[in-house]
């Protein structure tokens, strides 16, 4: 039996006038899950967030928790904990009356201290409660800010992209905390980011985003490795995107000099134009053969471990591909044969969600 949703949204809209922010968002967050929402700026994820919060209300639509309507619940009544982008902490009081603000003012004060002496010791600042907020890092107050959402102890974490205003090194830290602490507590947690490498990193399922609407819903790996659109693909990476006309049931012709890529057309007519897609890490780039697309290495971007390729086919299309670091500089300037790992290409429809 499939447990119920934590929180269940159904046509959830929102419009300012001619405008639409968020149209027909249908959503079932499961309990316990990290869901995240991605997708570029004015995507409308940051209003689905004000949305189910409560600081913003809809022009349409339900949402529903343990079975009551949360549609027109005040903030304060929605069990749901928030951490904004900016922390939004008080400078004028200590750590741990900012971990303390969101507690009932009717709880004992001897409960509230001990409330937040265990919420500082789960974010890891036992002993800084006696702080102020400019005395701390901007991980120690992205932590301070996780403490205050958590100490009401919320059916439902809300985080409006609480990483994006730290450092490439203690984002990555913090990124790791993040996840461990949602684990361990086990709280269900809605994030909005427009970063693609976090929300591929830290989601249970991801809601990719576009114009308002829900582009693909599904977790990190399927949405990655199986885009439903041309949009998809390449918002969450680097991918090749080339013409190819459907020549057979399971084979399709690169339009850009030659070679033959075997996949499941079916759905697709013989003769047909589409797209294929495929990710530079499933491009293999080997000696020239016969049955390979033909191309030149003209560059070589160093990555660590790997190098990214880019090589251009006689017909003037561009690839890019994934190799080992080592192997990289002796092909740059040499002819080789493009070809696709089995499996690893995805063919999209001409004007699919382009």
């Amino acid at each position: 039996m499939t447990a119920p949703p934590a929180l269940s949204i159904r046509g959830l809209s929102r419009r300012f006038g001619d405008v639409v922010a968020v149209e027909g968002f249908d959503l079932d967050v499961p309990a316990g899950a990290f869901v995240v929402l991605v997708g570029p700026s004015g995507c409308g994820k940051t209003t689905v967030l004000r949305l189910l919060a409560g600081l913003d209300t809809a022009t349409a639509g339900s949402l529903t928790a343990g079975g009551r309507d949360l549609a027109r619940a005040a903030p304060a009544d929605r069990g749901m904990g928030m951490v904004f982008q900016s922390y939004a902490l008080f400078p004028n009081l200590s750590v741990a009356d900012n971990v303390g603000f969101g507690l009932n003012r009717r709880t004992p004060s001897a409960q509230r201290d001990t409330r937040v002496t265990e919420m500082l010791e789960v974010v890891g600042l036992a002993g800084f409660g006696g702080r102020r907020p400019n005395q701390l890092s901007g991980g120690q107050q992205q932590r301070v800010a996780m403490a205050r959402a958590l100490a009401p102890a919320p059916a439902i974490l809300l985080l409006d992209e609480p990483l994006s205003a730290l450092d490439p090194h203690n984002r990555e830290r913090l990124r790791l905390e993040l996840k461990a602490l949602q684990r361990r507590l086990g709280v269900t947690t809605v994030m909005v980011t427009h970063d693609q490498g976090e929300a591929l990193a830290l989601a249970d399922l991801i809601v990719v985003m576009r114009d308002g609407r829900i582009e693909q819903t599904g977790s990190p790996e399927a949405v990655y490795r199986r885009p439903a659109t041309p949009f998809v693909a390449g918002f969450l990476g680097p991918i090749n995107l080339w013409p190819a006309s459907v020549v057979s049931r399971d084979e399709v012709e690169l339009n850009l000099g030659g070679g033959r890529v075997e996949i499941d057309t079916r759905g697709s007519a013989v003769g047909a134009s589409v797209i294929l897609g495929a990710r530079p890490e499933a491009v293999i780039c080997g000696e020239p053969i016969d049955d390979g697309l033909p191309a030149t290495v003209e560059a070589a971007e160093f990555r660590g471990a790997t190098a990214r390729l880019t090589a251009r086919t006689p017909a003037g299309g561009l690839v890019m591909a994934d190799v080992a670091a080592g192997d990289a500089a002796r092909l740059v300037g040499r002819p080789v044969s493009i070809r696709i790992a089995q499996g690893e290409a995805h063919l999209f429809p001409i004007g699919a969600g382009q």
